[in-house]
C-alpha cells in the first residue's frame, strides 16, 4: 500500500498539483474502482473523511484537468470519473454501456471501429475520422433484463 500512495504522490507532484491526503484519498479510491464514478459515489464512500463534498469535488476536477483522471458524461449529465493509466499521455477513452432501466455504467473493452468505404470518403467530423470520439452503448444490464 505504501509504495502505491508514494507512485500516487508522485504522479499528482509531476502534474504540478500538491498531494493533499483528500487528494491522494480520492484519486486512489477512484483508481481501486472497476467503473466510472460520480462525484456522489466518491463523496459518499468517502464520507467517514473529515472533507466536505466541495473539496472532494475539487479535487474530482483538479486531478481530471490534470489529466490523471478522465471525465465523462454518459448522456444524463452526471460527470463521472476513472482513472488514466498513470504515465500514459495517450490514454484514450474506452467505451461505455449504460442500462437505460437502472442507470449502471460499466466499462467496456477498447473496441476497433471501422467504417465502410462509403462514411470513410463522406464528409465525417475530424474526429470521427481521427477516432476520438466516445461511445455509449446503451441497453438492459443483466440485472434488469
Amino acid at each position: 500500500m505504501a509504495k502505491n500512495l508514494d507512485e500516487l504522490r508522485d504522479a499528482v507532484r509531476s502534474r504540478g498539483l500538491r498531494a493533499t491526503p483528500s487528494r491522494l484519498a480520492v484519486l486512489e479510491l477512484v483508481r481501486a474502482g472497476d467503473a466510472p464514478m460520480s462525484h456522489g459515489d466518491v463523496a459518499d464512500r468517502l464520507a467517514s473523511q473529515p472533507w466536505d463534498r466541495a473539496t472532494i469535488y475539487r479535487n474530482l476536477i483538479d486531478l481530471a484537468e490534470a489529466g490523471l483522471l478522465r471525465r465523462t458524461d454518459v448522456g444524463d449529465h452526471v460527470w463521472r470519473f476513472e482513472a488514466r493509466s498513470l504515465g500514459d499521455e495517450h490514454d484514450t477513452a474506452h467505451p461505455h454501456f449504460v442500462c437505460t432501466e437502472c442507470g449502471t455504467v460499466e466499462c467496456l473493452p477498447e473496441l476497433e471501429l471501422s467504417f465502410p468505404q462509403a462514411v470513410r470518403r463522406a464528409k465525417a467530423p475530424r474526429a470521427v475520422k481521427q477516432r476520438q470520439v466516445e461511445v455509449h452503448v446503451r441497453g438492459l444490464c443483466d440485472a434488469c433484463i
